[in-house]
């Protein structure tokens, strides 16, 4: 496994419950501020292998990017379970709810 993936995925495993962060913030903390989208691969690729808490993870305007209905709807539930609310279009208060560690 290369670094970068192993650092995504600590970074992904350490946001708290009630707590999101973004693609690039993720990207950012595991060392490459501009790999947003591989942050979204490594999600898609590992997270059920890693047990990661991929509904956690949202873009950078607090929104749930998946388009898939029914993945949307489940990510909503998820984050909602926690105490994160969606609006019905699936934003979050980034302001209220964004993890930022240190």
């Amino acid at each position: 496994m290369q670094p970068f993936t192993q650092r995504v995925i600590e970074v992904i495993k350490n946001i708290p419950e009630g707590y999101v962060m973004t693609y690039g913030q993720v990207a950012g903390m595991a060392g490459s501020p501009r790999a947003a989208r591989q942050v979204v691969r490594i999600l898609h690729s590992m997270s059920e292998k890693h047990g990661l808490p991929w509904h956690r993870i949202v873009n950078a305007k607090g929104e749930i990017a998946i388009m898939d209905d029914e993945s949307r709807f489940k990510q909503m539930l998820f984050l909602e379970g926690e105490g994160v609310p969606t609006d019905p279009n699936g934003r979050i208060d980034l302001d209220r709810f964004q993890f930022r560690s240190g």
